[in-house]
């Protein structure tokens, strides 16, 4: 494996962790939005990953991350009873999304997290093709 190919592995992290952030995101912006049936309401999404490397020679450098899909929650929604509501339904319950806002948090950090890691790591490949073309002078 060569050193350019840290560039593309860190470059598709870089990627399927924007992904993450933006899932998050919108896990968060949508954690206390109010339905009146369950059809309609917010479910929390995730993304899966997925390893790209599936054999490595040298004239394929296939490898790094990729975002396979993006799966919605299967945690219950959560129903209360609020028949003053205007979007309650005829019993007067509304549903809310089953958005865990301290799990959310929690991949917000380590999306940020390991985004910032792979920064690191192209920053640091950079540096050392540097050195190296200077070793020739």
């Amino acid at each position: 494996m060569s050193l350019f190919s840290v560039f593309d592995i860190s470059g598709s992290a870089l990627q399927a962790e924007s992904v993450r952030m933006n899932t998050t995101s919108s896990n968060l912006a949508n954690a206390n939005s109010i339905s009146s049936s369950l059809g309609k309401t917010y479910r929390a999404r995730h993304p899966v990953f997925q390893q790209l490397k599936d054999s490595f020679d040298e004239d394929n450098m296939n490898v790094g991350v990729q975002v396979a899909g993006i799966v919605e929650s299967k945690a219950p929604l959560r129903k209360e009873y609020n028949p003053n509501n205007p979007q309650a339904d005829a019993q007067g319950y509304v549903y809310l999304p089953n958005v865990n806002v301290a799990e959310e948090m929690a991949n917000m950090i380590s999306a940020s997290r390991s985004y910032q890691t792979n920064v690191e790591v192209m920053n640091s490949a950079k540096q050392m093709l540097l050195r190296t073309i200077t070793l020739g002078q």
